[in-house]
């Protein structure tokens, strides 16, 4: 049985990440909120050693609880060495 696009399973996680970072930047807490993603880093990480050129800026967003500095990540042109 195939398994869902909405899996939780790393793979999908990292297609999720790459499709949103095709179209536009991608923050920690976007990932979590809108991807269901709870460990960005890793998932990037994972896509920087397949050889996606992604960088990560650092910024920060206001929450009812106040300040939290958080990556995002941005995918440069080409995306990838292939």
């Amino acid at each position: 049985m195939a398994k869902k696009l909405f899996s939780t399973n790393a793979a999908y996680q990292r297609q999720r990440i790459l499709a949103w970072l095709l179209t536009a930047p991608l923050n920690t807490y976007q990932a979590r909120q809108e991807l269901d993603v709870f460990h960005p880093s890793a998932r990037v990480q994972e896509l920087k050693e397949v050889g996606h050129k992604i960088i990560t800026h650092w910024t920060s967003i206001e929450t009812p609880l106040g300040k939290h500095r958080i990556a995002e990540y941005v995918l440069l042109h080409g995306g990838s060495h292939e």
